[in-house]
This record gives C-alpha cells, sequence and structure tokens, in this order.
C-alpha cells in the first residue's frame, strides 16, 4: 500500500507527468558526477536520491521567477547527491588533507611561475614519480566535487566556504551581478592559460557534454587517465579561484 504523501503525490498529474519525462535527467547528471566518484560507491543508490531531487525540483519551479526548468532540475539533483555525501561523510580526511596539500603545492608552483602547472612539474615539487602522482590524484578526485564547499581561504581556525561568499542570484544587485561576471570572465581566462589537453578535457566535458569515455576515446587515452588529467586542471583552477578570493593582506 502507498504511503499517504506517495498518493497524495500520484495524484498530482500534472507534476508526476513531469517527473517522468525528466527521469532520463537524473541518470544523466548523476552519471556525469560519476568522474569524481570512487568505484565502491552504489551508483543505484545515487539514481535513487537523484530522483528525489528531481521531484523537489518539480515541486519547487516557478516558471516565471526561474531559469528552464531541466537547469533548475539539474541543480536540485546535483544539490540531492552532494547532501547524500556529506550524510555519508564519504571522503576520508587522509584524502582532504593530501588534495589541500596538492592544491597548494599547485598554487606555489603558478605563483613561482606564472602559469598554471604541468604535472611533471606537480610531480617535482611534491616528490612524487609520475605512477604515485597519478595514484593521488585517483586517491583525491573526489576533493573536487563540491568546489562551493571548500574552503575558500584555506583558514582551518575560520573555514569560509565559496557558498558563503557567492551572492544569492535571487537577490543580487547590479555590483554583485557584475563581479559575479567579472569572477567568470577571469575563470575563462585561466581556464585558458592551463595545459592544452588539461584545457580540452575540461571543456569537452563542461561545454560539449561528452561522456567520459566518449574524451578518451577523442584522446586515445583510458578513462582514469581522463579522470587524473580532470582532476589536476580542476585543483589547478581551485588554487587560482583561492588566491583570487583571498582578501589582501593589509
Amino acid at each position: 500500500m502507498a504511503a499517504p504523501a506517495a498518493r497524495a503525490y500520484q495524484s498530482e498529474t500534472p507534476e508526476r507527468q513531469l517527473v517522468e519525462r525528466y527521469l532520463p535527467l537524473v541518470k544523466h547528471t548523476v552519471d556525469r558526477m560519476r568522474i569524481y566518484l570512487p568505484a565502491v560507491l552504489d551508483i543505484e543508490d545515487l539514481y535513487s536520491v537523484g530522483a528525489a531531487g528531481l521531484i523537489a525540483a518539480v515541486r519547487k519551479y516557478n516558471a516565471a521567477q526561474e531559469a528552464t526548468f531541466p537547469a533548475f532540475a539539474s541543480m536540485h539533483i546535483r544539490g540531492a547527491v552532494h547532501d547524500e555525501l556529506r550524510r555519508m561523510d564519504w571522503l576520508p580526511r587522509s584524502a582532504r588533507d593530501r588534495a589541500r596539500q596538492v592544491t597548494e603545492k599547485l598554487s606555489e608552483i603558478e605563483q613561482r611561475l606564472g602559469r598554471p602547472a604541468t604535472e611533471a612539474e606537480a610531480c617535482a615539487e611534491l616528490g612524487l614519480t609520475a605512477a604515485e602522482y597519478s595514484a593521488v590524484l585517483d586517491e583525491i578526485k573526489p576533493a573536487t566535487l563540491l568546489p562551493l564547499d571548500a574552503d575558500a581561504f584555506g583558514d582551518e581556525s575560520d573555514p569560509l566556504a565559496l557558498h558563503e561568499i557567492i551572492a544569492d542570484e535571487t537577490q543580487a544587485g547590479a555590483a554583485d551581478t557584475l563581479d559575479k561576471k567579472e569572477m567568470i570572465a577571469l575563470l575563462a581566462t585561466q581556464m585558458e592559460r592551463l595545459p592544452e589537453v588539461q584545457r580540452k578535457v575540461l571543456a569537452l566535458y563542461y561545454f560539449e557534454e561528452m561522456r567520459l569515455a566518449e574524451i578518451a576515446a577523442a584522446f586515445g587515452l583510458t578513462e582514469g587517465r581522463i579522470s587524473q588529467i580532470h582532476t589536476q586542471a580542476v585543483l589547478s583552477l581551485g588554487a587560482w579561484l583561492q588566491r583570487a578570493m583571498k582578501p589582501p593582506a593589509y
């Protein structure tokens, strides 16, 4: 027998039809997040969590005020999966610490050389072989899943998350909007400074929305290797973003 809440939901035919129409979006969105996820996670469970996010999006969506529904729903699906992963506390502290260490080293290299680091330079800075560095990237790739929840200033005593800095889009004034547009433009410029392969992988994944397997085939590499390249690129951008948003010292 269906629960009362389920029966009430099923009676709302337009909502149910919208959920059924966009249910494939759940799989698409969660599958695209797999580039960050370790193999031990049950993807079917995440599909279920994503479906709950879709239902929440259907109930909250206001066509007069929000963006297109697919974009709105994707945001809620990702948010539901993020919340579940945080609840599971699935990323070991050791991996978080290692990700912070790598990010700091990448930042130091860029400050010294005036450009993003190559993998060879990161290996030298960390004192690792190429194979060891690849293993580290595999270990810490989940740390790149939640960029909006990363410490913006890296101060353990007073952590400040990026989502606390970025203004609520529904209440952004003209100055806030300009600041955000400038940040996006600066980030796009920074992406252009990445090594060519890293830049192309990000472009294909985020802008062309190609699947990991398709990108791997295009480069003649394994999916695991493409994932490592993606991780290095995201960490490099994260290191730059932390410096860009850090208030000047007086």
